[in-house]
């Protein structure tokens, strides 16, 4: 359960136990202690956010209450999908235990995504928001999430790239062991991994550290720049599918589809950022008045709903007398 890893171009090393916590002798691992506490702070922030934006804190909690459980079975689902040789038992029948225990990891983030998506669809619908409106806050929050949960990668020590010598690069023996395994060194190569003078690049950071910074730039939209409902949203598609896209490259866990080298992750990326960036395009020359946004509007529907309730009593106290 316990895994060194080493950054000696940085001159750090770190000892990491995935076990957070044993209470009665269940193992709570950190992946889904760093996990839940992304999707906590994604939660607080747009929680407060959200009025900006005309969604308001029921809102939220409507959505969240459904788009969390089924946004981690959608992860686990997409992973499972890809790999399911893992969850197989040596008489080839499948082991739904196994499937079930997503505590120490097998999430794989664009299945959760679809699942979220498809939860605030039905959501809008239900409460009568533009999709698109609701879809700004989710990305934000999204971006939260998974600027955090890359971390419980990093305990999990996987989800890195190939190898390089880079200052910056990760070591570990178990890193050195899987990628003998997979053939991607050989045992002098093996040897140098464990050493530290070849490493591997730490995809899981790069990711991390992208995230936040797509999360300060849609603020910055949010604040300054924001024309259109589904502009935050397509912004978040775009960055983080170029992002994910060109990280996913240089994994060496990749899901692939089928039996072919093409990197899932990478084609979803590279094409909801295609997509997401044409329709920013179509929506800023076709919507650009800032009025329109569901924040005001609602604002008004709000305002005349008051000012006719008060209508309505004055008019029955009139009565009255």
């Amino acid at each position: 359960m316990t895994n060194t890893v080493s950054f000696p171009g940085l001159g750090l090393e770190f000892t990491l136990n995935r076990v957070a916590a044993s209470p009665f002798g269940f193992n709570i691992y950190w992946y889904a202690v760093i996990i839940v506490s992304g999707a906590i702070l994604a939660w607080f922030y747009c929680s407060r956010k959200g009025p900006k934006l005309g969604i308001s804190e029921d809102d939220l909690t409507d959505l969240l209450i459904f788009a969390v459980p089924l946004a981690l079975v959608g992860a686990r689902l997409y992973y499972i999908l890809f790999y399911l040789d893992l969850f197989k038992n040596e008489d080839g029948s499948l082991n739904f235990g196994k499937m079930l225990d997503v505590r120490d990891g097998g999430l794989a983030i664009y299945g959760g995504v679809i699942a979220a998506v498809i939860v605030l669809f039905f959501v809008c619908r239900y409460k009568k928001i533009p999709f698109l409106a609701f879809a700004d806050l989710g990305g934000m929050g999204l971006l939260i999430g998974q600027c955090i949960g890359r971390w419980g990668n990093f305990v999990n020590v996987e989800a890195y790239g190939g190898l390089t010598d880079l200052p910056w690069r990760m070591c570990s023996e178990k890193i050195a062991n899987e990628l003998y395994a997979k053939g991607l060194v050989d045992a002098a190569g093996w040897q140098q991994v464990v050493d530290g003078t070849l490493g591997v690049h730490p995809t899981f950071f790069y990711e991390s550290a992208w995230n936040l910074v797509g999360f300060l730039l849609i603020v910055l939209i949010s604040r300054k720049w924001r024309k259109f409902d589904g502009q935050l949203f397509f912004t978040y598609l775009a960055w983080y599918g170029v992002g994910r896209g060109i990280i996913e490259g240089m994994r060496t866990d990749s899901l692939y589809f089928m039996n072919t080298p093409i990197r899932v992750s990478q084609v979803l990326g590279f094409a909801s950022a295609l997509a997401a960036i044409i329709l920013w395009v179509w929506f800023y020359l076709h919507r650009p008045d800032p009025d329109q946004l569901w924040v005001h509007r609602r604002a008004a529907l709000e305002a005349a709903k008051a000012a006719n309730e008060k209508k309505e009593d004055e008019d029955n106290g009139s009565d009255h007398h």
